[in-house]
Protein backbone atom coordinates (compact mmCIF):
# COMPACT_ATOMS: atom_id res chain seq x y z
CA UNK A 1 0.00 0.00 0.00
CA UNK A 2 2.76 2.42 0.96
CA UNK A 3 4.61 1.70 -2.30
CA UNK A 4 1.46 2.35 -4.37
CA UNK A 5 0.84 5.63 -2.57
CA UNK A 6 4.47 6.64 -3.15
CA UNK A 7 4.17 5.85 -6.88
CA UNK A 8 0.94 7.81 -7.24
CA UNK A 9 2.48 10.79 -5.40
CA UNK A 10 5.52 10.68 -7.68
CA UNK A 11 3.32 10.72 -10.80
CA UNK A 12 1.26 13.66 -9.52
CA UNK A 13 4.38 15.68 -8.62
CA UNK A 14 5.93 14.90 -12.02
CA UNK A 15 2.85 16.17 -13.82
CA UNK A 16 2.72 19.33 -11.71
CA UNK A 17 6.39 20.12 -12.29
CA UNK A 18 6.23 19.69 -16.05
CA UNK A 19 6.75 23.13 -17.49
CA UNK A 20 4.93 24.74 -20.32
CA UNK A 21 5.15 28.27 -21.66
CA UNK A 22 3.49 30.95 -19.58
CA UNK A 23 0.28 32.21 -21.11
CA UNK A 24 -2.22 34.77 -19.93
CA UNK A 25 -5.15 36.79 -21.20
CA UNK A 26 -3.07 39.89 -20.31
CA UNK A 27 -0.09 41.39 -22.18
CA UNK A 28 2.69 43.43 -20.54
CA UNK A 29 1.19 46.63 -21.99
CA UNK A 30 -2.52 47.25 -22.63
CA UNK A 31 -1.67 48.14 -26.23
CA UNK A 32 1.56 48.38 -28.23
CA UNK A 33 3.70 51.23 -26.91
CA UNK A 34 6.74 50.98 -29.16
CA UNK A 35 7.32 50.66 -32.86
CA UNK A 36 8.44 47.37 -34.32
CA UNK A 37 12.16 46.72 -34.62
CA UNK A 38 12.62 46.27 -38.36
CA UNK A 39 15.80 44.25 -37.80
CA UNK A 40 13.58 41.46 -36.40
CA UNK A 41 11.61 41.19 -39.65
CA UNK A 42 12.31 38.23 -41.90
CA UNK A 43 12.68 34.48 -41.83
CA UNK A 44 14.74 32.99 -39.03
CA UNK A 45 15.71 29.33 -38.64
CA UNK A 46 17.51 27.04 -36.24
CA UNK A 47 17.79 23.37 -35.37
CA UNK A 48 16.37 22.16 -32.06
CA UNK A 49 17.05 18.94 -30.23
CA UNK A 50 13.89 17.10 -29.31
CA UNK A 51 14.33 14.64 -26.43
CA UNK A 52 12.41 11.44 -27.09
CA UNK A 53 13.49 9.48 -24.01
CA UNK A 54 16.59 8.97 -21.84
CA UNK A 55 18.64 7.55 -24.72
CA UNK A 56 17.11 9.03 -27.83
CA UNK A 57 16.75 12.47 -29.30
CA UNK A 58 16.35 13.93 -32.72
CA UNK A 59 17.23 17.23 -34.30
CA UNK A 60 14.51 19.11 -36.16
CA UNK A 61 14.41 22.44 -38.00
CA UNK A 62 12.28 25.35 -36.81
CA UNK A 63 11.48 28.48 -38.78
CA UNK A 64 10.07 31.71 -37.35
CA UNK A 65 8.72 34.26 -39.81
CA UNK A 66 8.15 37.81 -38.59
CA UNK A 67 6.41 40.21 -40.95
CA UNK A 68 5.12 43.70 -40.43
CA UNK A 69 1.42 43.85 -39.59
CA UNK A 70 1.54 47.61 -38.98
CA UNK A 71 3.96 50.08 -37.41
CA UNK A 72 3.43 48.61 -33.95
CA UNK A 73 2.76 44.88 -34.49
CA UNK A 74 4.24 41.82 -36.14
CA UNK A 75 2.60 38.83 -37.79
CA UNK A 76 4.25 35.67 -36.45
CA UNK A 77 4.38 32.22 -38.07
CA UNK A 78 6.24 29.26 -36.58
CA UNK A 79 6.79 26.06 -38.56
CA UNK A 80 8.61 22.86 -37.63
CA UNK A 81 8.99 21.18 -34.22
CA UNK A 82 5.35 21.85 -33.55
CA UNK A 83 4.22 18.38 -32.52
CA UNK A 84 4.76 19.61 -28.97
CA UNK A 85 2.18 22.36 -29.51
CA UNK A 86 -0.62 20.12 -30.82
CA UNK A 87 -1.87 19.46 -27.29
CA UNK A 88 -2.29 23.23 -26.80
CA UNK A 89 -4.61 23.38 -29.87
CA UNK A 90 -2.79 26.27 -31.47
CA UNK A 91 -1.56 24.57 -34.64
CA UNK A 92 -3.34 25.43 -37.90
CA UNK A 93 -2.32 23.13 -40.76
CA UNK A 94 1.45 22.86 -40.14
CA UNK A 95 1.99 26.34 -38.73
CA UNK A 96 1.35 28.30 -35.56
CA UNK A 97 0.19 31.80 -36.47
CA UNK A 98 -0.37 34.86 -34.37
CA UNK A 99 0.51 38.48 -33.83
CA UNK A 100 3.01 40.09 -31.49
CA UNK A 101 4.19 43.41 -30.18
CA UNK A 102 7.22 44.52 -28.21
CA UNK A 103 7.27 45.65 -24.59
CA UNK A 104 10.18 46.76 -22.49
CA UNK A 105 10.53 45.83 -18.83
CA UNK A 106 13.57 45.62 -16.55
CA UNK A 107 15.69 46.92 -19.45
CA UNK A 108 14.85 43.88 -21.58
CA UNK A 109 12.65 43.43 -24.62
CA UNK A 110 9.71 41.05 -24.57
CA UNK A 111 7.38 39.85 -27.27
CA UNK A 112 3.72 39.66 -26.31
CA UNK A 113 2.73 36.88 -28.70
CA UNK A 114 -1.02 36.47 -29.19
CA UNK A 115 -1.89 32.98 -30.40
CA UNK A 116 -5.55 31.97 -30.38
CA UNK A 117 -6.44 34.61 -27.78
CA UNK A 118 -3.70 33.68 -25.29
CA UNK A 119 -0.66 35.89 -24.71
CA UNK A 120 2.71 34.14 -24.48
CA UNK A 121 5.56 36.22 -23.08
CA UNK A 122 9.06 35.74 -24.44
CA UNK A 123 12.24 37.65 -23.85
CA UNK A 124 13.99 38.40 -27.15
CA UNK A 125 17.69 38.92 -27.73
CA UNK A 126 19.47 39.83 -30.94
CA UNK A 127 23.23 39.90 -31.29
CA UNK A 128 25.88 39.16 -33.91
CA UNK A 129 23.36 38.21 -36.59
CA UNK A 130 21.40 35.78 -34.39
CA UNK A 131 17.99 36.15 -32.82
CA UNK A 132 16.80 34.21 -29.76
CA UNK A 133 13.35 33.79 -28.25
CA UNK A 134 13.12 32.75 -24.60
CA UNK A 135 9.51 32.04 -23.54
CA UNK A 136 8.82 32.48 -19.85
CA UNK A 137 8.00 29.33 -17.94
CA UNK A 138 4.53 28.77 -16.59
CA UNK A 139 5.96 28.87 -13.07
CA UNK A 140 7.83 32.19 -13.38
CA UNK A 141 5.29 33.51 -10.85
CA UNK A 142 3.03 31.85 -8.31
CA UNK A 143 0.67 34.82 -8.19
CA UNK A 144 -2.78 34.88 -9.72
CA UNK A 145 -2.48 37.47 -12.48
CA UNK A 146 -5.69 39.46 -12.88
CA UNK A 147 -4.52 42.50 -14.87
CA UNK A 148 -1.81 43.91 -17.09
CA UNK A 149 -0.24 45.95 -14.22
CA UNK A 150 -0.19 42.82 -12.03
CA UNK A 151 1.60 40.90 -14.80
CA UNK A 152 4.18 43.66 -15.22
CA UNK A 153 4.78 43.77 -11.44
CA UNK A 154 5.19 39.99 -11.28
CA UNK A 155 7.63 40.01 -14.20
CA UNK A 156 9.69 42.84 -12.76
CA UNK A 157 9.77 41.16 -9.34
CA UNK A 158 10.86 37.88 -10.94
CA UNK A 159 13.74 39.45 -12.87
CA UNK A 160 14.92 41.49 -9.89
CA UNK A 161 14.89 38.59 -7.42
CA UNK A 162 16.11 35.66 -9.53
CA UNK A 163 19.67 34.92 -10.50
CA UNK A 164 18.41 33.25 -13.69
CA UNK A 165 14.97 33.93 -15.18
CA UNK A 166 12.58 30.97 -15.49
CA UNK A 167 12.46 30.17 -19.17
CA UNK A 168 10.62 27.24 -20.65
CA UNK A 169 13.61 25.38 -22.03
CA UNK A 170 11.50 22.99 -24.12
CA UNK A 171 10.27 25.90 -26.24
CA UNK A 172 13.37 28.11 -26.34
CA UNK A 173 14.59 29.07 -29.80
CA UNK A 174 18.27 29.99 -29.49
CA UNK A 175 20.53 31.45 -32.12
CA UNK A 176 18.03 31.67 -34.95
CA UNK A 177 19.81 32.73 -38.13
CA UNK A 178 18.32 34.74 -40.97
CA UNK A 179 17.37 32.59 -43.99
CA UNK A 180 15.71 33.21 -47.36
Amino acid sequence: MKRTLHSISFIIVSVLLTACPYSSPYPLDESPQQSIDESYLGKWATMVTKIIDDRHSKIEPVKVILTKKDDMEYNVAITGYIDEFVKYRIVTDDTIKGTAFLSTAVNKQFLNIDIAGRIYLAEVKKDDGTFSIYPLSDYFTNKMIKSTPALRNALEFHYKTRLNPSYDEDFMLKDLKRVN
